[in-house]
């Protein structure tokens, strides 16, 4: 299972950024998906989750309201709408899978929940 997670960039606060998560491997409709982060000097914190059929999706309070999680099972492909940006988001954002056994329309928030990472992908927001 490979994650190849794009998008991310130089931005001012306030503007928007559109991440991006191809999976390639098992049947990319069997894994629960998430994005977490990582700010500097800092643990890795859950951002967004999303269901494998996508019906279900929960989001850390920071970003609701400003953040969108969804994903596309025909494209194989994971996304992350990331609206209204603020200086605190500024970190490297990891998609990760989850492939082992998962309730279904469940949606996953630890680190540890899930078995596959991509190399992740700088955001940074200048104030």
């Amino acid at each position: 299972v490979q994650l190849q997670a794009s998008g991310g960039g130089l931005v001012q606060a306030g503007d928007s950024l559109r991440l991006s998560c191809a999976v390639s491997g098992h049947p990319f409709s069997t894994y629960s998906m998430g994005w977490l982060r990582q700010a500097p000097g800092k643990e890795r914190e859950f951002v967004a989750a999303i269901s494998r059929s996508g019906s279900n999706t929960d989001y850390t309070d920071s970003v609701k309201g400003r953040f969108s999680i969804s994903r596309d099972n025909a494209k194989n492909t994971v996304d992350l709408q990331m609206n209204s940006l603020k200086s605190e988001d500024t970190a490297v954002y990891y998609c990760a899978a989850r492939s082992r056994v998962s309730v279904f329309g469940y949606v996953y928030t630890g680190s540890l929940e899930y078995d596959y990472w991509g190399q992740g992908t700088q955001v940074t927001v200048s104030s």
